[in-house]
Formats: structure tokens, sequence, C-alpha cells
């Protein structure tokens, strides 16, 4: 087993996925994609990339694809159009795919573009003068997201409610069949954008609803004053993400180029490079 350090990550598994990017200064900018369920701990990943990168005098950055979740107004816009339950952020479909395609090609280009930043507590995306810009053409973007290169699921799968939201805010299917057409038909041009794809493995699902509920309170905790979900409303918030998260537990072993087994604790166990992979 790898031993972790206090803070995240074992050090030596953030310079891997950097050296695994096949980044190289000056060579153009590279972009590492991480994936994995909520709170498996990506963005703590994607953070000990870049500081590495920036040790060795790379120019690095992380983006986030809840970053680019469409703001509570389009969502709300969304609702009422298509599904109610669409004005609730996460599911595919609820991302402005077309912003993150422009970020990630003019940061390929060499500009200096500024990186959007969504406010989890306040349910919004935060206003452009609040992004971040890097001080220089980047070398590296580190772009995490929960549902990161996920394939769309076959339409018969679509058929049987996999839990209670579905059953009884989506008896139809037709919340769950238009995120999963979004899925299979906006996202890909950006999954093309990711070089390489590491994995971060649950041991399954059940995992991720106490991860969530760990990433909740510390989110709270950071920001004292600001109000949250409760455990009730973070179990039903879950199941918003349940049918694409088990898709990606189907499916993203064999698609990642390395995958990092994690035991319940969020330990990894092993780092397996996918046969014939970096």
């Amino acid at each position: 087993m790898l031993n972790p350090s206090p803070t995240g990550f074992p050090a030596a598994l953030a310079r891997q996925a950097l050296e695994s990017s096949g980044v190289r200064a000056g060579e153009g900018m590279r972009v590492l994609g991480i994936g994995g369920l909520q709170g498996s701990g990506k963005s703590t990943l994607a953070a000990q990339v870049v500081a590495v990168a920036a040790a060795t005098g790379l120019c690095a950055a992380a983006v986030s694809l809840d970053d680019f979740y469409l703001t509570a107004a389009q969502r709300r816009a969304l609702a009422r159009k298509v599904h109610p339950l669409l004005a609730t952020r996460g599911p595919p479909g609820t991302h402005e795919v077309a912003l993150a395609l422009e970020t990630v090609d003019a940061l390929r280009d060499g500009r200096t573009r500024a990186l959007p930043r969504f406010d989890k507590l306040g349910d919004d995306r935060l206003p452009p003068r609040d992004w971040p810009r890097p001080p220089r053409p980047l070398d590296l973007l580190v772009l995490e997201g929960w549902c990161l290169c996920v394939p769309a699921q076959p339409e018969r799968a679509l058929d049987a409610p996999l839990n209670a939201l579905e059953r009884e805010e989506d008896a139809d299917g037709r919340w769950r069949r238009f995120c999963n057409a979004a899925l299979g038909r906006d996202y890909p041009p950006l999954w093309s954008r990711v070089d390489v794809l590491w994995f971060l493995q649950p041991p399954g699902f059940e995992a991720v609803r106490e991860w969530r509920w760990q990433q909740e309170r510390a989110l709270q905790a950071a920001q004292a004053g600001r109000a949250g979900m409760d455990r009730a409303r973070l179990e039903r918030f879950i199941q918003h993400y349940e049918r694409v998260s088990r898709q990606a537990l189907r499916t993203l072993p064999g698609i990642a180029d390395t995958r990092v087994v994690l035991d319940a604790r969020r330990l990894p166990q092993s780092v397996r490079a996918r046969p014939g992979g970096d």
C-alpha cells in the first residue's frame, strides 16, 4: 500500500501523474485529466500535481468540470423548459460545455484565459472578475471531474429507474434520457482534449455517500456562517449522480490510462497503468 502524506495523496503519486502527462516546457500545453466520483480526492491530487509542476519551473493550473456548471439562472430556465430535476447541478446537461471547450482551446493556443470558478455553497458560478488568470501561457492544465470521459449508456439501460429519485420524480425517464443524450452528444469533444486520463477508483458507489458528506462538512467548516446541505438533502442530491457514477465504475477502469485503486478510507492501494498505455 502507498503511504499517504498528512495533507493528501503520496507525493510520489503526484510526481507520477505529472510525468505521465508528457509535459515539457516550451512544447505546448498538455491536458492531464483526473476522473473520480464525488469526494474521491480529485481536487486534492490536482492541486498536488500543480504544486509539483510549479516546483520544476512549469506553469500549471487546475480547473474542475464543476467550474463549468450552468449558472443558477440557466439551470432554472432549463428546468422550466425540459424537466424540474435539471435545476440541480451535477448530471450531464447541467454544464456549459461550450465554455469549457473555449477555455481549454484558448489555453492550448497559448493565451492566458481566465479559469471559471463555481461556488458550491452558493450554488452558482462566480462572476468573471473573480476568475483566476494564469500569469503566462500554461505548460499543463489539470482538468478534473466526477464524470470526466464517461461514455453514455445504451438507451435500453435507461428503462428501469435506479433509485427513489428516478422512481418518484422521473417516472417516465425524461430527465435521465435528456442527461444521457447530452453525455453522448455534447461531452465527447471535451473528452478529446484530454491527453492523459487518471481515474481514482473507489471500492464501490456506497463509499461515495460518506466521502461526499465529509466533503460537505469541510466546505461548511471552511466558510463558517454559510448554509450547506444537511445529511438528508445530501442523500437526495447524490441520487442525481448515481446513474452516471455507476456507469463510470463500469467503464473508466478500461478507458483510463492509469487508475489509482482506493480503499474506503481513500487510501491508494495500487496504481495500475492500462495495458498498452503510458
